[in-house]
Parts: structure tokens; C-alpha cells; sequence
């Protein structure tokens, strides 16, 4: 179970660290990189280090979550913020990415999201959520892993946990990202650009969740956001 997580990182340690291709954990799990209404969204899903679905065009939320129950998936890492920022505040997880000198887009009010096109991404996935929780409830701090369960993450935090942060470059995700999937045993080859790439991580990192190889950061106001252990590295070399 992961404890509630007020304002550290916490490690879940369930076992040895996985090694490419041997994840214990064949479950089915899935990821969805968040884009606006050009790009639109992409699903990624793999039973353990294979993957078995990307999506050819453009799917609704709706027909993301039909098809994430017709392949029994457990666990669902979406790349798009889970809450709004909350006043002046700010959501904790973020400020603790930022802290360990890990960016991410900073969140903004609902309210001032609503005032710039820039943000539409972020609505198109507050729409995913919407219709992924009643199926996959949002990951919070009386999650037991079993259950199923869908959560924030994001590609870059991602790459820096499995990479090292000195040694990833968002100028190089292109190359980067590849690598790190194909380091942890996926066959990047049916990805077809970036954003299948960057689901694929997001599907990678619902796979260490379920091996209990994560750190989650974040408290319950601000949500959470979750990425693999960097300890988890260490097997995927």
C-alpha cells in the first residue's frame, strides 16, 4: 500500500529491480500522452514489456477506455496533470520535481487555464480522467496495488528516473526516449513517432507501479504523480 505522502517522496519496494524483459508483473497496463485538438491523444497498451495495442487514429476517451477494458488493462499512466493548482499554492508534486531540478509544466488555476489555448491539452486530459476514473480510480494514498488504478506521470520525469537526470536532454527526447524503452525491453519499432513513444513510457512506468518500483510524489490536494524508482535503472542497463 502506498502511505499517505504529505511532503517526501516515497519509495514502494516490493521486490529485487526488474531487468529488461523479466518484469515480474505481465499484467496489461496502459498509457496515454495528452495532446490538443490538432495532435489529439495517443494510446499505448503492453503486456508487460510487448506491446500489444497503438491506437491508428484518433480515439475519443470513451473508446480509449473500451479499449483498455476489452485487453483486461490494470494500471493507466496518463500524461497530463490530475488537479488544478489550487490558488497561489502550487501542487506540491510539481514543487518537488522542481526541488530535485526535474521540470514540468506548472499548473495553473482552472480559471486562468481557461483564458489561453495553450492550455487545451491540459482540458483534453481533465476529459480523460473524467471518463477513466469511474473504471480506474485515480491513484491516492490508500492505493493497494491490485487494484486497478490510473495516475499522472510524465515522459520526461520518466526518462530522467531510468536515464539519470544529467545524462537526459529534452533536446535529444527523440533518440532518448527511444532508448530508455528499448533499455527496459520494448520493441519501439510499431511507435510510430514521439507521442506513441511517450505513451509507451507512461504504459512502462503503470508496469513498475505494479512491481512496486515507483517514487510518487505529491500530497492528496495537489495529486500525485508518479515515476519509476530510480533504483529500478539498475536492471535496465
Amino acid at each position: 500500500m502506498i502511505p499517505n505522502i504529505p511532503d517526501i517522496a516515497v519509495r514502494t519496494v516490493e521486490s529485487a529491480p526488474p531487468h529488461a524483459g523479466t518484469m515480474k508483473s505481465q499484467k496489461t497496463v496502459a498509457g496515454i500522452d495528452i495532446g490538443g485538438e490538432a495532435k489529439g491523444n495517443h494510446l499505448v497498451i503492453m503486456q508487460g514489456t510487448r506491446i500489444v495495442w497503438n491506437n491508428p487514429g484518433r480515439e475519443t476517451p470513451e473508446q480509449m477506455l473500451e479499449k483498455c477494458i476489452e485487453f483486461d488493462v490494470a494500471a493507466v499512466g496518463i500524461d497530463a496533470p490530475c488537479q488544478w493548482r489550487i490558488e497561489e499554492t502550487g501542487r506540491q508534486a510539481e514543487k518537488m520535481l522542481a526541488r530535485m531540478r526535474i521540470s514540468c509544466f506548472v499548473t495553473p488555476t482552472r480559471e486562468r487555464a481557461s483564458q489561453s489555448r495553450f492550455y487545451d491539452w491540459m482540458f483534453n486530459g481533465e476529459s480523460v480522467y473524467k471518463v477513466f476514473v469511474e473504471r480506474f480510480p485515480l491513484l491516492n494514498d490508500v492505493f493497494a496495488i491490485g487494484n486497478r488504478v490510473c495516475f499522472e506521470t510524465f515522459p520526461h520525469a520518466i526518462t530522467c528516473a531510468l536515464r539519470g537526470r544529467e545524462a537526459t536532454s529534452a533536446k535529444a527526447k527523440n533518440i532518448q526516449r527511444r532508448e530508455t524503452l528499448e533499455r527496459a525491453g520494448v520493441e519501439t519499432r510499431p511507435l510510430r513517432n514521439i507521442d506513441e513513444v511517450d505513451a509507451a513510457l507512461c504504459a512502462l512506468t503503470a508496469n513498475f507501479l505494479l512491481e512496486g518500483w515507483v517514487d510518487v510524489y505529491g500530497d492528496s490536494a495537489g495529486g500525485f504523480i508518479v515515476v519509476p524508482s530510480s533504483t529500478a535503472s539498475s536492471g535496465n542497463k
